[in-house]
Parts: structure tokens; C-alpha cells; sequence
């Protein structure tokens, strides 16, 4: 891994969170992901399941974790299986964990290869009377492939079928989407990843270079940084590409006096950042351009500071439409009649802003996290308002990462990445 080794505390603190949540005489067992394939001998770059690296810290593949706080034997209470390492895996592959690496990074001190796994869980699986899944329930998850978990899931049913089920999903949901120091640490790292690849580029755009050469600087950046590289899909929207909410083409030419959108973060030890900002490609913003810039922050600021422990997801949306309608109004693309008559299940407002303005973040861009519950002390969302007139040849989105806090106001973990619009032509003519 390219990641600095992570204290194993917080794995061994998030098992404890998880089991206390747990059924008696209950397991629960969580796999890695597959390498997927692409055609001939060509896979896919691996990147391991958050469950099992939440839980574990492992982050490698063909590894399952196993949790059994009510097991009669203290050391089978917390397992580990691995793929078993050996001189030809170290020789064409890299070495794989170690029993004794698998601890000093999980705090699990038993662990059992991989052929090992079906007769120990015969054992386990006797002592048992629930058994826990993991299975995607986040509310974005559209997924058609089979995964190595729900291989799992069927071989573990079809073989014990008279065990009770229960499902994991809706303790991990809680429990990830309230974030340990540890993590925000992380997600700190990750931002500050980010904040070097976009202050480089700032020095790099100029009318002529292509989309496609400003992802390029990002990489560079990131991965010598200690990042994998995006931690999601690069957008690099220049002129109207960037009403295009899903643009990932980034294969234009950047031209002089369009704006330029980047959607574009790093990843740090598997945990995201989100950023967006919109710069001027010739290193100014004209007088429109930048009366829009400035109404999207003032929405961000604003919307920033709804973002309180007890606040339900949906009604902090609604808030943040009033907002939004109030700066469409100021620069003339709404009217009070288009307000008044507005369809209340598509309020006016959304001609401009149609996306959302914040989602949970941390080991997935959109982590998990109930939306119906209210919003806790240590969750971290995206602010990410945006304002996109395709009629005028543009579209601004800015946003930042932000930590929920007791009282007051969150923390932003982006504070440091320029977003005011002088600062960002002051740094690009500098």
C-alpha cells in the first residue's frame, strides 16, 4: 500500500462498536472484494470491500473476517482467514500478509488460511443461531455483478439453512457514518492531497490545454502524494461541458474566457475527498461569471451552517432551496411569478439546481448513512452547490468537505483549498 500504516486501534475500536450491536449467540462474516476482469489476462486495479477494511483494517483480496463475540472459545471470537502466502505468491506477486502482519494491522490475533475456512466455520456455525450477511442496502447502489460476498451469502445458506439470518447493512449504515478522530485524520489526508493537486493546476491552465492534460497534473500529484490517484471518476467540465452533471469525457480544449469545472479529489488509505471548484480559463472571471460564482459560495456558506447535529436530511434541503431561490431571483434568471408558480415537487429553483447538496462522506464518496435519521456530531458531508445555465455557455459548482460538530458551525477540512474568487485569479497570474 502506498499509505502510511494506519493504527490498529481504530479497527479494533469499530469491532467493538459493531459486536455490541449484535444478536446473542449471533456471527457475522464479511469478504474482501474480487479482482475483476477485463478480457484475456488483464484485471481490473483491486480495491478492497469498505466492510471488511473498516472492521480490519486488511486491504487485500481473498480475505473474510469473522465475528463471533458469544463463541465458547475466547480465540475464535474474532477470525481472520487469509489467502496463505508463500516464496512463489512473493516472487511473482509481492508477499501477502503475514499472520503476524494480519495483527499488527487488525488487532485479530487469530488467523487461519484460507483452506482452513470450511472446517472451522462448520465448527462455528454448530455454536450458532443468527447469522449476519453483508449486503449493499446504500440507496445509490445499483449493482449487477455478483460480488464475492454474495457467493458467500449463498454457499453459507444453502449449508446452513436452518440458521436465522440478520442483516448487517443497517449497523454498519450507523456506525460509518459517525466518524472516529482516526478517520477524520484520514479524510484530512486525503484533502490535503487534493489541495496540492488543484493548486497546481491553477498554475497550469491557460487558453489551449486540453481537459484531458489538467487530469494528467492531478494524477501526478496525487500519487506522489501517497494517494492511489481519484477517488472517484474525474470531472473536468470546461464551457458547457459543465452542464453536464456526469461529464467524464474530459477530452476538450480549454478555451479563453470559459470557465472550467473540476469535480476532481483524492483518496488517502481508502477514505475519499470531494471537491469541486470552477475557475476562469483565462485566469479572470467576467463581470456575469463572477456575480454567478459569488451567489453559489454565498448558498455554500449558508448552507454550510444548517448542517447541526438533530438536522433531517430532507428538510435541510428544503432549507437550502430557499436559499438558492433567493440568489436566482438577485441575478435574474428566476421571477417571483416562476417562484409562485412553482410545481412544489420540482420547485423552480431546480431549473439551475437540480442535484443535491450534500451526501455522507468518508470510505465511499457517498458513504453510508441513514438520510431519515437526524444528522449526528462527527458525521462528514459534502456542501456542493451549483448554479448551471446552458443558455449563458457555463455552469459553477463549488464544494467542500465539512465535519459536523457539538455546537457551532462545522468543521471544514477544505478551508485551505482557495475558493474565493480573487484569491483563485490572484494564484493564477501570480
Amino acid at each position: 500500500m502506498k499509505y502510511l500504516p494506519i493504527n490498529s486501534s481504530l479497527f479494533i475500536n469499530n469491532r467493538k462498536n459493531f459486536t455490541a450491536k449484535m444478536k446473542p449467540s449471533s456471527l457475522a462474516v464479511f469478504n474482501s472484494n474480487d479482482i475483476y476482469p477485463i478480457s484475456a489476462d488483464s484485471t481490473m486495479p483491486f480495491q478492497q470491500h469498505r466492510d471488511i477494511f473498516y472492521l480490519s483494517g486488511v486491504d487485500q483480496e481473498e480475505s473474510i473476517l469473522v465475528l463471533f463475540p458469544d463463541c465458547p472459545k475466547e480465540k475464535h471470537r474474532e477470525i481472520l482467514f487469509l489467502k496463505e502466502t508463500n516464496a512463489h505468491i512473493a516472487v511473482w506477486e509481492g508477499e501477502k500478509l503475514t499472520k503476524e502482519a494480519a495483527f499488527k494491522t487488525s488487532g485479530i490475533k487469530t488467523v487461519y488460511w484460507l483452506q482452513d475456512m470450511e472446517k472451522i466455520m462448520f465448527e462455528l456455525m454448530t455454536q450458532c443461531d443468527t447469522v449476519y450477511i453483508n449486503t449493499n442496502e446504500h440507496y445509490r447502489a445499483n449493482v449487477e455483478t455478483e460480488t464475492r460476498e454474495d457467493r458467500y451469502t449463498k454457499w453459507l445458506k444453502d449449508k446452513y439453512p436452518a440458521h436465522s439470518v440478520a442483516k448487517s447493512a443497517p449497523i454498519l449504515q450507523r456506525l460509518r457514518s459517525v466518524k472516529n478522530p482516526i478517520e477524520i485524520d484520514l479524510i484530512q489526508q486525503a484533502c490535503n492531497i487534493t489541495e496540492k493537486g488543484f493548486r497546481r493546476v491553477l498554475n497550469f491552465v491557460k487558453p489551449g490545454v486540453w481537459e484531458y492534460e489538467i487530469e494528467a497534473e492531478l494524477m501526478h500529484e496525487f500519487l506522489r502524494n501517497r494517494s492511489k490517484g481519484f477517488a472517484y471518476t474525474p470531472i473536468i467540465a470546461s464551457g458547457n461541458n459543465a452542464n453536464v452533471l456526469h461529464y467524464i469525457e474530459n477530452n476538450k480544449q480549454c478555451k479563453a474566457g470559459d470557465l472550467i469545472l473540476f469535480d476532481t479529489a483524492a483518496e488517502y488509505a481508502n477514505y475519499a475527498s470531494d471537491l469541486s471548484r470552477t475557475i476562469p480559463v483565462s485566469g479572470r472571471y467576467s463581470d456575469r461569471q463572477k456575480a454567478v460564482y459569488n451567489a453559489v459560495l454565498r448558498v455554500k456558506n449558508e448552507a454550510t451552517k444548517v448542517l447541526t447535529p438533530g438536522t433531517i436530511w430532507a428538510d435541510y434541503h428544503v432549507e437550502v432551496g430557499k436559499i438558492m431561490t433567493s440568489e436566482l431571483l438577485g441575478l435574474g434568471l428566476l421571477d417571483k411569478a416562476d417562484v409562485q408558480n412553482e410545481n412544489p415537487d420540482w420547485p423552480a429553483y431546480k431549473k439551475y439546481f437540480m442535484h443535491g447538496t450534500s451526501h455522507h462522506m468518508g470510505l465511499d464518496t457517498h458513504d453510508y448513512g441513514i438520510l431519515t435519521e437526524p444528522m449526528q456530531a462527527n458525521m462528514v458531508f459534502t456542501v456542493e452547490p451549483g448554479i448551471y445555465i446552458p443558455e449563458e455557455g457555463f455552469g459553477i459548482r463549488l464544494e467542500d468537505d465539512v465535519v459536523i460538530q457539538k455546537t457551532g458551525e462545522p468543521l471544514n477540512l477544505m478551508k485551505n483549498i482557495p475558493i474565493e474568487a480573487e484569491e483563485i485569479e490572484d494564484l493564477m497570474n501570480s
